[in-house]
Protein backbone atom coordinates (compact mmCIF):
# COMPACT_ATOMS: atom_id res chain seq x y z
CA UNK A 1 0.00 0.00 0.00
CA UNK A 2 1.64 3.67 -0.62
CA UNK A 3 0.89 6.87 0.56
CA UNK A 4 -0.76 9.79 -2.02
CA UNK A 5 1.58 12.12 -0.11
CA UNK A 6 0.25 15.07 -2.02
CA UNK A 7 -3.19 14.43 -0.61
CA UNK A 8 -1.43 13.35 2.94
CA UNK A 9 1.03 16.78 3.10
CA UNK A 10 -2.16 18.99 2.58
CA UNK A 11 -4.25 18.00 5.91
CA UNK A 12 -1.08 19.53 7.18
CA UNK A 13 -1.10 23.11 7.02
CA UNK A 14 2.41 23.31 8.84
CA UNK A 15 3.80 21.88 5.93
CA UNK A 16 3.24 24.21 3.71
CA UNK A 17 5.71 26.57 5.32
CA UNK A 18 9.67 26.59 4.77
CA UNK A 19 10.51 24.32 7.72
CA UNK A 20 10.95 20.36 7.37
CA UNK A 21 9.89 18.76 10.61
CA UNK A 22 11.65 15.90 11.80
CA UNK A 23 11.38 16.10 15.31
CA UNK A 24 7.98 14.24 15.61
CA UNK A 25 8.46 11.91 18.31
CA UNK A 26 8.24 15.41 20.65
CA UNK A 27 4.50 16.21 18.77
CA UNK A 28 3.45 15.88 15.25
CA UNK A 29 1.64 18.61 13.24
CA UNK A 30 -1.62 19.20 13.32
CA UNK A 31 -4.35 18.42 11.11
CA UNK A 32 -6.28 20.86 9.76
CA UNK A 33 -9.92 19.00 10.44
CA UNK A 34 -8.50 18.72 14.50
CA UNK A 35 -8.11 22.29 14.16
CA UNK A 36 -11.39 23.09 13.25
CA UNK A 37 -13.02 21.00 15.11
CA UNK A 38 -11.60 22.45 18.30
CA UNK A 39 -12.32 26.12 16.95
CA UNK A 40 -15.82 24.66 16.52
CA UNK A 41 -17.01 22.92 19.82
CA UNK A 42 -15.18 25.99 21.66
CA UNK A 43 -17.29 28.77 19.45
CA UNK A 44 -20.50 26.60 19.78
CA UNK A 45 -20.60 23.77 22.23
CA UNK A 46 -18.34 25.00 24.66
CA UNK A 47 -20.80 24.46 28.11
CA UNK A 48 -20.46 21.93 30.63
CA UNK A 49 -21.75 18.35 30.13
CA UNK A 50 -24.10 16.21 31.32
CA UNK A 51 -26.92 19.08 31.68
CA UNK A 52 -30.75 18.79 30.26
CA UNK A 53 -30.29 21.82 27.97
CA UNK A 54 -29.73 21.31 24.22
CA UNK A 55 -26.36 22.64 23.89
CA UNK A 56 -25.05 20.78 26.88
CA UNK A 57 -26.44 17.23 25.76
CA UNK A 58 -24.39 18.23 22.09
CA UNK A 59 -21.45 18.52 24.29
CA UNK A 60 -22.04 15.27 26.15
CA UNK A 61 -22.22 13.33 22.75
CA UNK A 62 -19.26 14.46 21.54
CA UNK A 63 -17.06 13.69 24.57
CA UNK A 64 -18.67 10.63 23.90
CA UNK A 65 -18.06 10.37 20.70
CA UNK A 66 -14.21 10.66 21.19
CA UNK A 67 -14.04 7.69 23.46
CA UNK A 68 -15.91 6.00 20.61
CA UNK A 69 -13.50 6.99 17.96
CA UNK A 70 -10.58 5.69 19.89
CA UNK A 71 -12.15 2.66 21.06
CA UNK A 72 -12.33 1.95 17.21
CA UNK A 73 -8.93 3.43 16.71
CA UNK A 74 -7.19 0.93 19.70
CA UNK A 75 -9.88 -2.26 19.01
CA UNK A 76 -11.62 -1.96 22.70
CA UNK A 77 -14.80 -0.81 24.49
CA UNK A 78 -15.68 2.96 24.47
CA UNK A 79 -15.92 2.28 28.20
CA UNK A 80 -12.35 0.98 28.13
CA UNK A 81 -11.06 4.81 27.45
CA UNK A 82 -10.08 7.28 30.04
CA UNK A 83 -8.30 10.53 28.67
CA UNK A 84 -6.72 13.28 29.93
CA UNK A 85 -4.19 15.96 29.31
CA UNK A 86 -0.66 13.93 28.66
CA UNK A 87 0.57 10.47 28.90
CA UNK A 88 2.54 11.91 31.87
CA UNK A 89 -0.41 12.90 33.60
CA UNK A 90 -2.15 9.84 33.21
CA UNK A 91 0.06 7.18 34.22
CA UNK A 92 0.39 9.14 37.37
CA UNK A 93 -3.14 9.28 37.76
CA UNK A 94 -2.83 5.28 37.72
CA UNK A 95 0.02 5.17 40.09
CA UNK A 96 -2.32 6.77 42.15
CA UNK A 97 -5.15 5.21 41.89
CA UNK A 98 -3.53 1.65 42.19
CA UNK A 99 -2.25 2.76 45.45
CA UNK A 100 -4.84 0.38 47.23
CA UNK A 101 -3.96 -2.10 45.17
CA UNK A 102 -0.63 -2.55 46.67
CA UNK A 103 0.52 -3.33 49.73
CA UNK A 104 4.62 -3.12 51.60
CA UNK A 105 6.70 -5.99 50.03
CA UNK A 106 5.10 -5.90 46.73
CA UNK A 107 7.09 -5.54 43.80
CA UNK A 108 7.43 -3.53 40.33
CA UNK A 109 9.17 -4.45 37.09
CA UNK A 110 10.83 -1.18 35.62
CA UNK A 111 12.66 -0.90 32.56
CA UNK A 112 16.03 1.77 32.52
CA UNK A 113 14.91 2.55 27.91
CA UNK A 114 11.22 4.14 29.13
CA UNK A 115 10.52 7.78 29.20
CA UNK A 116 10.77 9.38 32.65
CA UNK A 117 6.81 9.17 32.32
CA UNK A 118 6.69 5.40 32.95
CA UNK A 119 8.93 5.07 35.44
CA UNK A 120 9.07 8.23 37.79
CA UNK A 121 5.32 7.72 39.19
CA UNK A 122 5.76 3.88 40.22
CA UNK A 123 9.44 5.14 42.33
CA UNK A 124 6.65 6.65 44.35
CA UNK A 125 5.19 3.38 45.71
CA UNK A 126 8.87 2.72 47.56
CA UNK A 127 7.97 5.08 50.21
CA UNK A 128 5.07 2.66 50.90
CA UNK A 129 7.62 -0.37 51.33
CA UNK A 130 6.80 -1.22 47.26
CA UNK A 131 10.10 -3.05 45.60
CA UNK A 132 11.16 -1.71 42.64
CA UNK A 133 13.14 -3.88 40.30
CA UNK A 134 14.96 -2.82 37.46
CA UNK A 135 14.85 -4.73 33.71
CA UNK A 136 17.90 -3.49 32.15
CA UNK A 137 18.81 -3.25 28.25
CA UNK A 138 22.53 -4.62 26.79
CA UNK A 139 24.91 -2.41 27.25
CA UNK A 140 25.83 -3.07 23.52
CA UNK A 141 22.95 -3.94 21.79
CA UNK A 142 20.38 -1.83 23.75
CA UNK A 143 17.93 -4.54 23.99
CA UNK A 144 15.90 -5.94 26.51
CA UNK A 145 15.84 -9.61 27.27
CA UNK A 146 12.44 -11.71 28.07
CA UNK A 147 14.78 -14.48 29.48
CA UNK A 148 15.69 -11.39 31.81
CA UNK A 149 12.49 -10.10 32.65
CA UNK A 150 11.63 -13.88 33.35
CA UNK A 151 13.81 -13.91 36.11
CA UNK A 152 13.00 -11.05 37.56
CA UNK A 153 9.01 -12.39 38.22
CA UNK A 154 8.09 -13.77 40.85
CA UNK A 155 5.10 -14.47 43.76
CA UNK A 156 5.23 -10.56 44.94
CA UNK A 157 5.50 -8.86 41.36
CA UNK A 158 2.20 -7.06 40.77
CA UNK A 159 3.04 -4.44 37.69
CA UNK A 160 5.53 -4.73 34.64
CA UNK A 161 5.85 -1.20 33.15
CA UNK A 162 7.49 -1.15 29.68
CA UNK A 163 7.47 0.95 26.63
CA UNK A 164 6.06 -0.12 22.92
CA UNK A 165 8.83 1.75 21.06
CA UNK A 166 11.21 3.43 22.54
CA UNK A 167 11.20 7.36 21.52
CA UNK A 168 14.97 7.06 21.42
CA UNK A 169 16.01 4.02 20.20
CA UNK A 170 12.79 3.78 17.98
CA UNK A 171 12.88 -0.51 18.56
CA UNK A 172 9.38 -2.15 19.00
CA UNK A 173 9.36 -3.85 22.05
CA UNK A 174 7.14 -7.59 21.58
CA UNK A 175 4.24 -6.61 24.26
CA UNK A 176 2.15 -10.04 23.79
CA UNK A 177 4.96 -11.45 24.32
CA UNK A 178 5.82 -9.79 27.25
CA UNK A 179 2.22 -9.74 28.40
CA UNK A 180 2.26 -13.50 28.32
CA UNK A 181 5.44 -13.59 31.30
CA UNK A 182 4.09 -10.87 33.52
CA UNK A 183 0.07 -12.65 33.48
CA UNK A 184 2.18 -15.58 34.11
CA UNK A 185 3.14 -14.48 36.84
CA UNK A 186 0.09 -12.93 37.92
CA UNK A 187 1.30 -9.49 37.18
CA UNK A 188 -0.29 -6.54 35.19
CA UNK A 189 1.25 -4.62 32.30
CA UNK A 190 1.14 -1.31 31.90
CA UNK A 191 2.43 -0.20 28.44
CA UNK A 192 3.72 3.22 27.51
CA UNK A 193 2.74 3.60 23.83
CA UNK A 194 3.96 7.31 23.22
CA UNK A 195 6.41 6.45 20.23
CA UNK A 196 4.51 3.75 18.83
CA UNK A 197 0.90 5.29 18.43
CA UNK A 198 1.74 7.37 15.35
CA UNK A 199 3.32 4.65 13.56
CA UNK A 200 1.24 1.33 13.66
CA UNK A 201 -1.95 0.12 13.90
CA UNK A 202 -2.87 -0.66 17.74
CA UNK A 203 -4.72 -3.48 19.08
CA UNK A 204 -4.91 -3.75 22.80
CA UNK A 205 -7.38 -7.06 22.37
CA UNK A 206 -4.08 -8.71 20.58
CA UNK A 207 -1.58 -6.92 22.62
CA UNK A 208 -3.61 -7.91 26.09
CA UNK A 209 -1.53 -5.13 27.79
CA UNK A 210 -3.88 -4.17 31.26
CA UNK A 211 -3.54 -0.32 30.71
CA UNK A 212 -2.03 1.34 27.22
CA UNK A 213 -1.12 4.71 26.72
CA UNK A 214 -0.36 7.64 24.47
CA UNK A 215 -0.57 11.23 23.52
CA UNK A 216 -2.88 12.30 21.26
CA UNK A 217 -0.68 15.22 20.10
CA UNK A 218 1.90 12.58 18.99
CA UNK A 219 -0.67 11.45 16.45
CA UNK A 220 -1.20 14.48 14.56
CA UNK A 221 -3.79 16.10 16.83
CA UNK A 222 -3.87 18.56 19.74
CA UNK A 223 -2.36 18.29 23.30
CA UNK A 224 -4.30 15.45 24.34
CA UNK A 225 -3.99 12.04 26.09
CA UNK A 226 -5.69 8.16 25.83
CA UNK A 227 -5.21 5.62 28.10
CA UNK A 228 -7.02 2.00 27.61
CA UNK A 229 -7.70 -0.15 30.43
CA UNK A 230 -9.50 -3.22 30.96
CA UNK A 231 -12.68 -2.96 32.06
CA UNK A 232 -12.81 -5.00 35.27
CA UNK A 233 -8.84 -3.26 36.41
CA UNK A 234 -10.34 0.08 35.74
CA UNK A 235 -13.44 -1.11 38.26
CA UNK A 236 -10.84 -2.62 40.73
CA UNK A 237 -9.01 0.73 41.11
CA UNK A 238 -9.53 3.51 43.38
CA UNK A 239 -11.19 6.37 43.00
CA UNK A 240 -9.24 9.46 42.70
CA UNK A 241 -11.87 11.88 41.88
CA UNK A 242 -14.26 13.56 44.53
CA UNK A 243 -15.48 11.41 47.21
CA UNK A 244 -18.85 11.32 46.55
CA UNK A 245 -17.59 9.34 43.11
CA UNK A 246 -17.53 5.38 43.69
CA UNK A 247 -15.38 2.89 42.46
CA UNK A 248 -17.66 1.87 39.62
CA UNK A 249 -18.05 5.30 37.94
CA UNK A 250 -15.42 4.27 35.03
CA UNK A 251 -13.77 6.32 33.24
CA UNK A 252 -14.91 9.03 34.79
CA UNK A 253 -12.91 8.16 38.54
CA UNK A 254 -10.12 8.29 36.44
CA UNK A 255 -10.70 11.94 35.43
CA UNK A 256 -11.14 14.53 37.79
CA UNK A 257 -11.44 17.94 37.30
CA UNK A 258 -12.96 17.00 33.92
CA UNK A 259 -11.05 16.41 30.36
CA UNK A 260 -10.43 18.67 28.46
CA UNK A 261 -13.61 18.71 25.57
CA UNK A 262 -12.72 20.55 22.52
CA UNK A 263 -9.25 18.36 22.29
CA UNK A 264 -11.76 15.17 23.10
CA UNK A 265 -13.33 16.37 19.97
CA UNK A 266 -10.63 17.76 18.42
CA UNK A 267 -8.81 14.43 18.55
CA UNK A 268 -11.43 12.75 16.48
CA UNK A 269 -10.16 14.00 13.55
CA UNK A 270 -6.80 12.24 13.83
CA UNK A 271 -8.94 9.03 14.00
CA UNK A 272 -11.17 10.36 10.54
CA UNK A 273 -7.57 10.59 8.80
CA UNK A 274 -6.05 7.33 9.42
CA UNK A 275 -9.55 5.85 8.22
CA UNK A 276 -9.19 8.20 5.56
CA UNK A 277 -5.91 6.85 4.30
CA UNK A 278 -7.22 2.83 4.77
CA UNK A 279 -10.10 3.88 2.67
CA UNK A 280 -8.03 5.81 -0.07
CA UNK A 281 -5.69 2.78 0.02
CA UNK A 282 -8.85 0.03 -0.74
CA UNK A 283 -9.82 -0.55 2.64
CA UNK A 284 -13.78 -0.50 3.87
CA UNK A 285 -14.49 1.84 6.86
CA UNK A 286 -13.61 1.21 10.78
CA UNK A 287 -11.19 -0.92 12.04
CA UNK A 288 -10.13 -2.19 8.28
CA UNK A 289 -9.32 1.24 7.28
CA UNK A 290 -7.39 2.10 10.21
CA UNK A 291 -5.38 -1.00 9.75
CA UNK A 292 -4.85 -0.23 6.11
CA UNK A 293 -4.20 3.33 6.88
CA UNK A 294 -1.68 2.55 9.09
CA UNK A 295 0.13 -0.76 7.01
CA UNK A 296 0.41 2.66 4.10
CA UNK A 297 1.92 4.57 6.85
CA UNK A 298 4.32 2.15 7.98
CA UNK A 299 5.59 1.50 4.25
CA UNK A 300 6.24 5.15 4.14
CA UNK A 301 8.39 5.44 7.00
CA UNK A 302 10.32 2.00 6.18
CA UNK A 303 11.50 3.66 2.65
CA UNK A 304 12.43 7.32 4.69
CA UNK A 305 14.13 5.49 7.43
CA UNK A 306 15.90 3.09 5.02
CA UNK A 307 17.34 6.46 3.35
CA UNK A 308 18.72 7.62 6.38
CA UNK A 309 20.27 4.67 7.89
CA UNK A 310 21.79 3.91 4.67
CA UNK A 311 23.77 6.87 5.03
CA UNK A 312 24.12 6.57 8.81
CA UNK A 313 25.82 3.22 8.14
CA UNK A 314 28.36 4.72 5.69
CA UNK A 315 29.66 6.76 8.48
CA UNK A 316 32.67 5.28 10.15
CA UNK A 317 32.60 8.21 13.10
CA UNK A 318 28.43 7.03 13.51
CA UNK A 319 26.99 4.83 15.63
CA UNK A 320 23.52 4.36 15.78
CA UNK A 321 21.51 4.05 19.11
CA UNK A 322 19.92 1.15 18.85
CA UNK A 323 18.90 -1.15 15.95
CA UNK A 324 20.12 -0.07 12.22
CA UNK A 325 16.84 -2.24 10.69
CA UNK A 326 14.49 -0.42 9.24
CA UNK A 327 12.17 -2.84 8.66
CA UNK A 328 8.60 -2.63 9.70
CA UNK A 329 8.69 -5.11 12.61
CA UNK A 330 11.96 -4.25 14.10
CA UNK A 331 11.67 -0.38 14.79
CA UNK A 332 9.58 2.95 14.12
CA UNK A 333 11.12 6.10 12.16
CA UNK A 334 12.59 7.58 15.20
CA UNK A 335 16.57 7.19 14.71
CA UNK A 336 19.16 8.26 17.32
CA UNK A 337 22.81 8.40 16.58
CA UNK A 338 26.14 9.67 17.87
CA UNK A 339 29.43 10.76 16.11
CA UNK A 340 32.24 9.62 17.96
CA UNK A 341 33.16 11.99 20.88
CA UNK A 342 30.83 15.24 18.76
CA UNK A 343 28.64 17.36 20.41
CA UNK A 344 25.35 16.27 19.35
CA UNK A 345 24.06 20.00 20.02
CA UNK A 346 27.23 20.87 17.81
CA UNK A 347 25.65 18.49 14.84
CA UNK A 348 21.91 19.48 15.55
CA UNK A 349 22.52 23.22 15.75
CA UNK A 350 24.08 22.99 12.17
CA UNK A 351 21.11 21.34 10.92
CA UNK A 352 18.88 24.30 12.19
CA UNK A 353 20.62 26.37 9.58
CA UNK A 354 19.34 24.22 6.50
CA UNK A 355 15.36 24.92 8.27
CA UNK A 356 14.88 20.62 9.29
CA UNK A 357 14.28 20.57 12.78
CA UNK A 358 15.85 17.94 14.74
CA UNK A 359 16.42 17.53 17.76
CA UNK A 360 19.33 16.43 20.42
CA UNK A 361 19.69 15.43 24.03
CA UNK A 362 18.00 12.89 26.39
CA UNK A 363 14.08 13.30 25.54
CA UNK A 364 13.37 12.74 29.07
CA UNK A 365 14.42 8.98 29.09
CA UNK A 366 17.15 10.14 30.75
CA UNK A 367 18.26 6.46 32.89
CA UNK A 368 19.30 5.20 29.16
CA UNK A 369 21.44 7.85 28.63
CA UNK A 370 23.14 8.46 32.03
CA UNK A 371 23.67 5.07 32.21
CA UNK A 372 25.24 4.11 28.81
CA UNK A 373 27.50 7.02 28.70
CA UNK A 374 25.64 9.07 26.31
CA UNK A 375 25.74 12.36 28.60
CA UNK A 376 28.99 13.55 27.27
CA UNK A 377 27.93 13.89 23.85
CA UNK A 378 25.29 16.05 25.05
CA UNK A 379 23.15 12.91 24.37
CA UNK A 380 22.10 11.88 20.95
CA UNK A 381 21.04 13.39 18.08
CA UNK A 382 17.80 12.16 17.12
CA UNK A 383 15.68 12.11 13.95
CA UNK A 384 12.10 11.25 14.01
CA UNK A 385 10.03 10.91 11.46
CA UNK A 386 6.58 9.91 9.91
CA UNK A 387 4.54 9.29 7.87
CA UNK A 388 4.23 13.11 5.67
CA UNK A 389 7.88 13.29 5.39
CA UNK A 390 9.48 12.63 1.99
CA UNK A 391 12.68 11.01 0.57
CA UNK A 392 13.61 14.52 -0.84
CA UNK A 393 13.32 16.23 2.71
CA UNK A 394 15.66 13.11 4.18
CA UNK A 395 18.18 14.19 1.41
CA UNK A 396 18.06 17.78 2.30
CA UNK A 397 18.59 16.35 6.21
CA UNK A 398 21.52 14.46 4.66
CA UNK A 399 22.95 17.06 2.98
CA UNK A 400 23.01 19.48 6.07
CA UNK A 401 24.49 16.82 7.91
CA UNK A 402 27.16 15.48 5.81
CA UNK A 403 29.77 18.68 6.59
CA UNK A 404 28.18 18.47 9.79
CA UNK A 405 29.78 14.80 10.94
Amino acid sequence: MTLDLDFVRAQFPALQGEWTFMDNAGGSQVLRTVAERVSDYLLTTNVQTGASYEPSRVSTARVSQSREAFARFMNCDPGEIVEGASTTILIRFLSEAMTGRLEPGDEIILTNTDHEANIGPWLRHEARGIKIRWWRCDPETYELDLEDLKGLMNERTKLVCVTHASNILGTINPIREIADIAHAGGAELCVDAVAYAPHRAIDVKALDADYYIFSVYKVFGPHHAVMFGKREKLLALDNIYHYFFDKSRVPHKLEPGNINYECAWGSIGAVDYVEDLGRRAGAGEGRGAIEAGFAAIAEQERVITERLMDFLRSRNSVRIIGRSSSAIEDRVSTVSFTAGEQSSREIVEAVDKARIGIRYGDFYAKRIVEEHGLTKTDGVVRVSMIHYNTLDEVDRLIAALEPAL
